[in-house]
């Protein structure tokens, strides 16, 4: 059992990240987009700067996901890539798009109209990713994939295209934009760069407090317990207290000042309200119309268990030094450059 809670370990970290990380890269469109066009530029010069050398390592999360689930968990695998391929194929050509636009309109050498139909594409997908990714999270918990359909859209659509799902879906697009003027407010050092950043906290903050209340009254309208979920035991409300007394800490933060605080509470917050949520009905990951698929019984056989434990532990200590020492170097280039 030790290798499978080192998987299992592995996948809720990766996910974390991916969140924590990928998220904030997503936020970055979701702030050009609800920006008014004067401050566009300013918002693109600000993320390029902060998050562009080091964007495409954060998709590393989301293959380590995949991996692992198509290698440990193979029938979970199975029931996301056939009755959630729409929403999976959706949230990747999202990915492809972010990331083809990103580089254009970053790197090509000839800066022309096609600009515009760059910046438009990141910005787009910029949503689209995210909001399918918590429409896919939402299948996954409500109870809805049905193995025993019959006909397409009962299988394929139904499952997914929920009142719950979009509720989630816009969820997650707020946290996204919220992490990325979080991240980003602890490292700009312009007076107008900080205070068009700390509105931006301010407003996505809220939003995140009213998509969070539409979550939880689509999920009482469509029968799924996340209430019980998250406050059926003491952990529960131990992790909601701590990401409510951290949202007071970051406007008092925010007041005083203290920006370098605002990363790390902005990061805090996610993983409680991730924690919550999935603590409850551990080890069950996919929730079905009629039973569920759990991480501790619908694994692979032991020794492919213990192979990938072995491989996500000696592949990290390669891996993750390499990663930080990159963030850390161009922050540290940055600085250098502002100064």
């Amino acid at each position: 059992m030790f290798y499978l809670y080192v998987v299992i370990f592995f996948l809720w970290t990766a996910i974390a990240l991916y969140l924590l990380l990928g998220g904030a890269d997503f936020g970055v469109g979701i702030l050009e987009l609800f920006s008014k066009q004067k401050n566009e530029k300013r918002i693109e010069k600000i993320m390029y700067k902060e998050m562009g050398p080091v964007w495409e390592a954060n998709h590393m999360w989301l293959v380590i996901v995949i991996v692992i689930l198509f290698v440990a968990f193979p029938d979970i695998y199975a029931v996301f890539s056939t009755y959630l391929h729409i929403p999976l194929l959706l949230m990747l050509m999202g990915i492809i798009a972010r990331g083809t636009a990103f580089s254009f309109r970053n790197y090509d050498a000839i800066k022309d109209d096609w600009q515009y139909v760059y910046n438009k594409i990141f910005r787009y997908s910029s949503v689209i990713t995210p909001f399918f990714l918590g429409m896919i999270a939402a299948a996954t918990v409500s109870g809805t994939i049905d193995m025993g359909a019959t006909d397409f859209m009962t299988a394929y659509i139904w499952s997914w295209l929920t009142p719950f799902g979009c509720a989630l879906g816009i969820f997650t697009c707020s946290i996204c934009g919220y992490l990325a003027a979080s991240y980003s407010l602890s490292q700009v050092k312009n007076i107008d760069d900080i205070t068009y950043l700390t509105t931006k906290v301010k407003i996505f903050l809220f939003a995140i407090v009213i998509t969070g209340g539409i979550v939880f009254l689509s999920a009482y309208i469509t029968g799924v317990p996340l209430l019980e979920w998250i406050f059926g035991e003491v952990i529960g409300w131990i992790a909601v207290s701590l990401a409510t007394i951290s949202v007071f800490g970051t406007l008092y933060a925010l007041k005083v000042k203290k920006y370098s605080w605002i990363r790390l509470l902005a990061g805090f917050q996610v993983l409680t309200i991730l924690f919550a949520v999935t603590y409850q009905h551990y080890p069950n990951l996919v929730i079905l119309k009629h039973g569920c698929l759990s991480l501790t019984e619908d694994q692979c056989i032991h020794k492919t268990i213990a192979m990938l434990a072995w491989a996500l532990m000696l592949g990290s200590i390669f891996i993750l030094p390499g990663v930080f020492h990159l963030i850390y170097s161009f922050q540290k280039k940055n600085n250098t450059e502002t100064k």
